[in-house]
């Protein structure tokens, strides 16, 4: 049934917010919903999705908010809060929009427990609202992963060479090629000493990664037998093509990291550094579901290196072996792709709760 939807988003520092909401927003309308998207910052969007989406209306997230009718169903995306005057707006309203609170991606045991769990709030006198958390996972006891109808399809017709030779990227014979996309990382200068003793070409995207790399190999861009290239800003659809063209791709945050696994490429995972160090215990809960029954070799190398990337040990990155790495990475993306994608159990659980 087609409803209408109001997802808000508040951009914090890095644009991952902002790229889950995107995604959520053309996923949703692309199964007939209408979606209106409430950014404070809407600016990255020129080169996350330059063409926009004929089915998502962006609205601007100003103070006061603009007087418009809330929605069927209202998504505050990682506990952003709606202004309250919307809020208000939605008390008045018989029924009530149904209010969802979509959380942070975590495979902790406290996501499957929290998952639907509801929160009645005190919004007017005499009027009760009920907030729903929606926690996305990796199991049948979370809400899933984002993933659109004929991603994987898409993804099967895909032409590599066709599609870096458009962008004038030609890897040379037998050089793998790596895609970079990390937070500032001290481990940096480890894993381009583990990439430069074997032909390495580095796709490197702007931000953070240009500027460590620049620093590190200079005007060359060069170290041994690695050579780096710097990309420009990509829309998601083209960054969902060079995770698919690279043998390796390191990603950070939630929208990389879950397009990573969708690729069943070979790849790193930097988690959002946190001053608590809560960013190891998320990266320890997700390799105990992604390493289950993982070769043993394969298991303590790939382990030993998300624990140096992530800064929580030091020393060499080396690499697992890529043909192994790969077909464990294949066999977990066709795990996750055996449960039901995000937008399909949200149309489903905005339809039963309130």
């Amino acid at each position: 049934m087609a409803r209408s939807w109001d997802v808000f988003c508040r951009v914090i520092d890095n644009h991952g917010d902002l790229g889950v909401a995107w995604r959520l927003c053309v996923d949703l309308a692309e199964r007939g919903q209408r979606v209106r998207l409430w950014v404070d910052d809407p600016s990255a969007l020129a080169w996350m999705a330059p063409d926009g989406h004929a089915g998502v209306t962006i609205v601007h997230w100003t103070d006061p908010v603009p007087d418009l009718e809330p929605s069927d169903v209202v998504v505050e995306t990682f506990g952003c809060d709606p202004p309250p005057r919307f809020v208000q707006r939605m008390a008045a309203l018989d029924p009530a929009p149904r209010w969802v609170n979509l959380e942070y991606l975590s495979a902790e045991a406290y996501a499957e427990r929290s998952h639907g769990l509801a929160s009645p709030l005190n919004v007017a006198p005499g009027r009760v609202l009920t907030k729903r958390f929606y926690f996305p996972g990796f199991t049948p006891a979370s809400g899933g992963l984002l993933r659109e109808p004929l991603l994987l399809e898409a993804q099967r017709s895909f032409d590599r060479d066709t599609w870096l030779a458009a962008r004038g990227i030609a890897p040379q014979a037998g050089e793998r090629v790596v895609s970079l996309f990390c937070y500032m990382n001290p481990a940096l200068p480890a894993l381009l000493e583990e990439l430069s003793a074997e032909p390495t070409l580095l796709l490197v995207t702007p931000g953070a990664p240009a500027v460590q790399v620049q620093a590190l190999l200079g005007a060359s861009m060069r170290r041994g037998a690695l050579r780096g290239a710097m990309l420009p800003y990509l829309a998601q659809k083209n960054y969902d093509h060079l995770l698919w063209a690279c043998d390796l791709n390191l990603v950070r945050g939630e929208d990389s990291f879950v397009r990573a696994q969708w690729a069943a490429r070979p790849f790193l995972w930097q988690a959002y550094p946190q001053t608590d160090d809560a960013h190891a215990l998320k990266l320890q809960a997700f390799l105990e579901r992604f390493l289950a029954g993982a070769d043993a070799s394969l298991g303590g190398t790939l382990r030993h290196a998300l624990r140096v990337w992530n800064g929580i040990e030091s020393g060499p990155l080396p690499l697992p072996d890529f043909q192994s790495w790969r077909a464990h990475c294949t066999a977990w993306r066709e795990s996750l792709a055996a449960q039901p994608d995000l937008v399909t159990q949200l149309l489903e659980f905005t339809e039963e709760t309130r």
